[in-house]
């Protein structure tokens, strides 16, 4: 029997060693430079030193390594490098902190745009809504807003905790009213409704007395919480530090279940039925699949991931207005999906992470080393303020060479690159579909693989 010998794409051997050392090189690195690259030109090295240690935490998701090496990756950069540079500068946690709770947006919006194929241009009005749900309870504003004395700096800061649920609660709620009048809509008309119901919600937040309109809210509350602030001490972390400590444990337990629940459910029923939807309204509620409730769905469960980000922004930023809702934040989140590769949970998070990196770090320390190296620059050539004018030709270089996105899932990578012409033989095809099997037959003939065998030949 003649066989074809296959080299599988993608499927590289194992890279433990590899990936052991690219982490220790680039944390040492990220940790030994730290005040070389404090200063002057210098300055420039820092996004760069910071996103290649990043990098170690996706070869640690994407590379074929050992289970214990890759633990070691996740627990090493988690545990120790990211808050040991939070410690020595706190701008590194609030960056990571913002990292992660846009990664969250970004994996509710997948949901609707990436699984549900809903194109909604209003999402960051759910993130409002929880934000603005503590921001008005969890600050001196519950106190204006009622008139009573005993709620001068807000309700109980252990109410926190309440909250969040609540957050998503009314998020979820908020998706649902939402969603409920447009979702008879599809495509251009789709987005154009939901980006006008989202300018609603911040014109709202705008114009209500509860809010303290444009004026915003400030002097927002944290849960306080005693032995984790004597962990942060014992640790060195300085008092002023202590609510960032807390809050990035937080999010990194909000983003561990919201990542979870990405998963099963892009692995359940309703996520099969999401993507029948995407793929095929007609054919899917011929099969079964009851549209306006499967839509509903999507729309509640997306919003209630925003809806407890925006309970945790508000908890961070300390203070929240109206700007910081508006329509370009529910463009970026959605330029986070596609950058990074819509219907894909790591590719999402790799976009929310690249697109944070870029509008927080690298921008600002580019204009920051400008000025300094060239006091005399004309201010119309800070970098910061071509914000969006970069970004958007990122995306357009992104549409024209990789439309699927940086780390596409094998659904969209197939769809996308669906006129590309049919493979010449059956090893390359096998190489195509990551067929690990090291020997590759003719069609017709039975293989010998030991999965393959029936039960009998076993």
């Amino acid at each position: 029997m003649t066989s074809l010998s296959a080299s599988p794409r993608g499927q590289a051997g194992d890279r433990t060693l590899p990936l052991l050392a690219y982490t220790a090189v680039t944390a040492l690195l990220l940790i030994f430079l730290r005040g070389q690259v404090a200063d002057g030109p210098a300055r420039l090295l820092q996004p760069v030193l910071f996103g290649a240690f990043l990098l170690s935490l996706l070869f640690a998701y994407q590379w074929r390594a050992a289970g214990w090496a890759k633990t070691l990756v996740f627990a090493a950069g988690i545990g120790f490098v990211l808050p040991f540079m939070g410690r020595d500068n706190t701008s590194y946690f609030d960056l990571v902190i913002q990292m992660l709770i846009f990664a969250a947006l970004a994996l509710g919006l997948n949901i609707v745009v990436g699984l549900a194929g809903l194109l909604d241009l209003g999402y960051i009005a759910f993130f409002a809504v929880g934000a603005y749900l503590w921001g008005v309870f969890g600050s001196p504003q519950f106190g204006t807003v009622t008139g009573n004395a005993a709620f001068a700096g807000g309700v109980n800061p252990h109410l926190f905790w309440l909250f969040i649920p609540l957050a998503v609660l009314a998020a979820a709620l908020v998706g649902v009213l939402i969603g409920l009048p447009v979702l008879k809509l599809k495509g251009d008309y789709l987005a154009i409704v939901t980006l006008g119901l989202g300018e609603v919600v911040r014109i709202f937040a705008n114009n209500l007395g509860v809010t303290n309109g444009p004026q915003g809210i400030d002097a927002i509350q944290s849960a306080p919480v005693p032995w984790l602030n004597a962990l942060a001490r014992n640790l060195g972390f300085s008092e002023d530090q202590y609510r960032l400590f807390f809050l990035y444990l937080l999010v990194l337990v909000v983003i561990a279940i919201v990542i979870l629940v990405n998963y099963r459910l892009d692995r359940s029923k309703i996520g099969r039925a999401w993507i029948a939807i995407r793929e095929d309204e007609i054919a899917a509620q011929a099969m079964g699949v009851p549209l306006l409730r499967t839509k509903l769905l999507a729309f509640a469960t997306g919003a209630s991931f925003a809806g407890a980000m925006g309970v945790l922004f508000a908890a961070k930023q300390n203070f929240i207005d109206p700007k910081s809702f508006d329509y370009f934040q529910s463009i970026g989140v959605l330029s986070m999906v596609i950058l990074g590769g819509m219907g894909n949970i790591a590719g999402v998070f790799l976009g929310a992470v690249v697109v944070t990196l870029l509008n927080l770090m690298v921008l600002p320390t580019l204009s920051e080393v400008l000025q300094q190296s060239f006091p005399n620059l004309n201010q119309n050539l800070d970098p910061s303020k071509y914000q969006r004018l970069i970004f958007g030709l990122v995306l357009v270089l992104m549409m024209l060479y990789r439309p699927e996105g940086l780390l596409p899932s094998a659904r969209r990578k197939a769809e996308m690159h669906a006129d590309e012409p049919a493979p010449d033989s059956i090893a390359e095809q096998n190489a195509l579909e990551g067929d690990t099997g090291s020997e590759v037959y003719s069609p017709g003939l039975s293989t010998i693989k030991e999965n393959d065998r029936t039960g009998s030949e076993r």
